[in-house]
């Protein structure tokens, strides 16, 4: 499909106000370039790695591994391709210049094409995981669509990325022979997780999008609502892997919770002087969770 780009889609010229002309990826390379920058890399390998690092830990066969890394990666890039192509002409209203469809490197129809093309392979991906895991993995790339066409704007705009983060643990457990679900405790601090990574990722657009209309929970709250609401979620999601696995947790393992609110609360402290404390306090709380994670696992294999 040719990388055309519409009209509508136009950047303004730095410093000058005027509309940019869109440039256009004709090279392949240049092209490829642009839907990569265009898929929301960051998001994508993340998530991908964690669901790896998941089904490493639960004791899955290098095959089984790569299918469901596959199966996830398909997913992810789906959601982010949808994500670009459908907000092209809003992000081209706001001049997104880190928009490759807005700045006219890439045509709206391309991306359109990758996002069907992942959801495509996705498909068959999940479902060669195991017919409960690919419906729980593919319930969950519907939820990020539903996200990115609708749900983004309404108040359950939290509801996708949770049922997105719980659904990681049940695909790589369900993909287990006989096919056990996970247990409750991992996949409730996915869903925490997923509940902040959506605070996280909407923090820095919230007045982009409230000119643009877009009323998620977070542009709801407002920027300073959002900042402090951030850790709540992911607070919760290190009490719940220190108190929810089998077996009385040791008094190192107590501190963990103590620690994640001592970091959060610091961040929010120094966020009064410093905008982004409060954000860099939410990322690390969230790493020290995604190592508790990965050190669990689901709670079974």
């Amino acid at each position: 499909m040719d990388a055309e780009v519409d009209p509508g889609t136009k950047t303004r010229a730095a410093g000058t106000g005027c509309a940019a002309p869109p440039r256009r990826a004709r090279r392949p390379g240049a092209l490829a370039r642009a839907l990569a920058l265009s898929c929301h890399p960051g998001p994508v390998v993340a998530v991908t790695t964690l669901t790896l690092a998941l089904a490493v830990t639960a004791g899955h066969g290098a095959g089984r591994c790569l299918l469901i890394t596959a199966a996830v990666l398909t997913g992810q890039l789906s959601v982010g391709w949808c994500n670009d192509a459908y907000d092209a002409r809003r992000d081209g209203a706001t001049g997104r210049p880190d928009k490759p469809v807005a700045a006219g490197t890439v045509g709206e129809g391309a991306v359109w094409a990758g996002a069907f093309g992942a959801l495509a392979l996705c498909v068959p991906l999940s479902l060669a995981c195991g017919v409960l895991a690919g419906t729980a993995h593919l319930v969950a790339v519907t939820a990020a669509w539903a996200y990115n066409l609708r749900l983004k704007a309404t108040p359950l705009s939290w509801l996708p990325y949770a049922i997105g983060f719980a659904s990681l643990p049940a695909l790589v457990s369900l993909s287990l022979p006989g096919g056990p679900w996970p247990a409750w405790w991992a996949a409730c601090a996915g869903a925490l997780l997923g509940v902040g990574a959506h605070l996280a990722d909407v923090l820095p657009d919230i007045r982009a999008d409230l000119a643009n209309g877009v009323r998620g929970l977070p542009h709801r709250l407002g920027a300073t609502g959002t900042r402090l609401l951030l850790p709540v979620p992911l607070v919760a999601a290190s009490v719940v892997l220190t108190l929810g696995p089998p077996g009385r947790p040791g008094a190192g393992a107590v501190l963990v919770p103590l620690a994640a609110g001592a970091i959060a609360a610091t961040g929010l402290v120094l966020g009064r002087r410093r905008v982004k404390a409060p954000f860099v306090g939410a990322v690390a709380v969230a790493a020290l969770d995604v190592g508790l994670l990965m050190a669990h696992g689901t709670g079974v294999g």
